[in-house]
């Protein structure tokens, strides 16, 4: 009996991963490209809080950063450094339930797509190629609103994002996994509970930052993802 119980849910369970890749896979809007710009709810919008409001997520040293935000062009105040740009996409890993992924370009030339993951020891947000994610969290992602271009990102259901204060006055990028406010990670250093919120890019400035503006995964020529 116990055997067949076994069974049955694991076959439920997979019919029911395979409606949610076919539900993806019919689904565009997971396909459109966007930035992540943050934002800090208005009752922790004092202090760092307030500096922290109507920023933006950039990419480099491996790990997600939050930064501030030219208000002419919406970009990093810092022009060389790389803003998120990325989507939705199926991470590939035989060993793991359909898990909905989050990829971004880490450059424009040579247009180069990372994972992005929750590291499984410090709770940091990083990038990296599917070698370098797959010991760690990697979904799923998700957005608080189906109807809205402008939703949130969710990891595991859950907007438990927070910046944290490292050395020199940058901010990085973590993930409550825990739900405790980052206890064992902080340390004494300052945090503030951000919300990601993307803003989808338009498709005639998507080859701008290394992406193409169709296709199934929706990137042109790159190196190993």
């Amino acid at each position: 009996m116990g055997t067949g119980v076994s069974v049955v849910t694991g076959v439920a369970q997979g019919v029911s991963e395979q409606k949610k890749q076919n539900a993806d896979a019919s689904n565009q809007t997971r396909m459109l490209k966007f930035h992540l710009d943050v934002l800090v709810d208005p009752s922790a919008r004092k202090g760092k809080g307030e500096e922290l409001h109507n920023t933006i997520v950039t990419l480099r040293n491996d790990k997600l950063w939050v930064e501030s935000k030219s208000p002419i062009t919406r970009m990093p105040q810092e022009v060389s450094h790389h803003p998120f740009t990325g989507f939705y996409v199926a991470y590939p890993d035989d060993n793991r339930p359909y898990t909905r992924g989050l990829v971004s370009t880490i450059s424009v030339d040579p247009p180069m797509l990372n994972w992005i993951y929750i590291d499984k020891d410090t709770l940091e947000c990083k990038y990296a190629s599917r070698s370098g994610s797959i010991a760690h969290h990697v979904g799923s992602y998700d957005w608080t609103n189906e109807s809205s271009e402008n939703s949130c990102i969710t990891f595991d259901e859950f907007e438990g994002f927070i910046a944290m204060e490292e050395e020199n006055g940058e901010w990085a990028l973590y993930f409550d996994l825990n739900d405790d406010g980052l206890k064992e990670q902080k340390k004494g250093r300052k945090t503030v509970e951000v919300n990601l919120q993307r803003r989808v890019i338009s498709e005639q400035e998507t080859n701008k930052w290394g992406l193409a503006g169709e296709g199934n995964i929706g990137f042109k020529k790159t190196r190993e993802v």
